[in-house]
């Protein structure tokens, strides 16, 4: 099959419970080598450029990919997955991914309620999206479209899947909580979920904004590392704390 390793070895291995649960004989191959996949954490500016560049319908798709849904679980979302009122999704999980429910942001939220509206819906099952083959097809000619428009390279680069890897890198370094990561991508195992702690200290590019406050008392102090808050320095008898906004 011309089809990469790691697929090869999902086969092997299927097969060879398969025939354990048959008894039948199976020797299995040897694992096969899988190249190490560098992960791309593209920036916001030019995911923005891309969804910038879509119609309507793949500008709500794709914005919800910023919010860490696989393609698939796009293509699985019906009416009954959503509450358009909160902005709430219960996502329909996939490769037997964790239950997880995402609060959207309101820009996101609004789209999405807007093309529920717009969209002819006969029933609470019906499926709000093209399927998963679609939805990555209409990404890579709307990512074509802006490179033609901006002109910048770097834009072939972002696969679909990034905005996920941007998603989980970004709420890291915003929330410092890889637990939250972990929920918020439906990861059943914290290690899938511990890459994000590298690729969030090997960003350079990421906004550095951060939100200051000042405490002068030790119960001041500790409200703002309830709060998320991390210490700085002291000044002036003053102690300094930051957070990512």
């Amino acid at each position: 099959m011309n089809v990469k390793n790691t697929y090869k070895n999902k086969l092997f291995e299927a097969y060879c419970r398969f025939c354990i649960a048959n008894d039948l004989r199976f020797e299995k191959p040897k694992k096969l080598k899988v190249a190490e996949f560098v992960i791309n954490v593209p920036t916001e500016q030019r995911i923005d450029a891309i969804i910038a560049s879509c119609g309507w319908v793949y500008a709500t798709v794709f914005t919800l990919s910023k919010h860490g849904l696989r393609p698939d679980e796009i293509a699985k979302l019906t009416l009954r997955n959503v509450d358009l009122e909160q902005g709430k999704i219960n996502v329909p999980t996939s490769k037997l991914g964790a239950q997880r429910t995402i609060k959207l942001k309101k820009q996101a939220a609004d789209m999405l309620r807007e093309y529920a509206n717009r969209k002819k819906i006969l029933t609470l099952d019906q499926r709000l999206f093209g399927a998963t083959c679609k939805i990555k097809e209409n990404w890579r000619k709307y990512r074509r479209r802006a490179y033609d428009k901006f002109h910048d390279a770097e834009l072939l680069k972002i696969r679909l899947y990034d905005l996920r890897h941007w998603f989980a890198t970004t709420t890291y370094i915003k929330t410092r909580d890889i637990f939250y990561v972990k929920y918020a991508l439906g990861h059943r195992r914290l290690e899938n979920t511990l890459i994000y702690i590298h690729l969030a200290k090997s960003l350079t590019d990421f906004p550095k904004d951060y939100a200051c406050a000042t405490a002068k008392t030790v119960d001041e102090a500790a409200k703002l590392i309830e709060q998320g808050f991390d210490y700085v320095t002291d000044v002036d008898g003053v102690k300094l704390f930051r957070k990512r906004k």
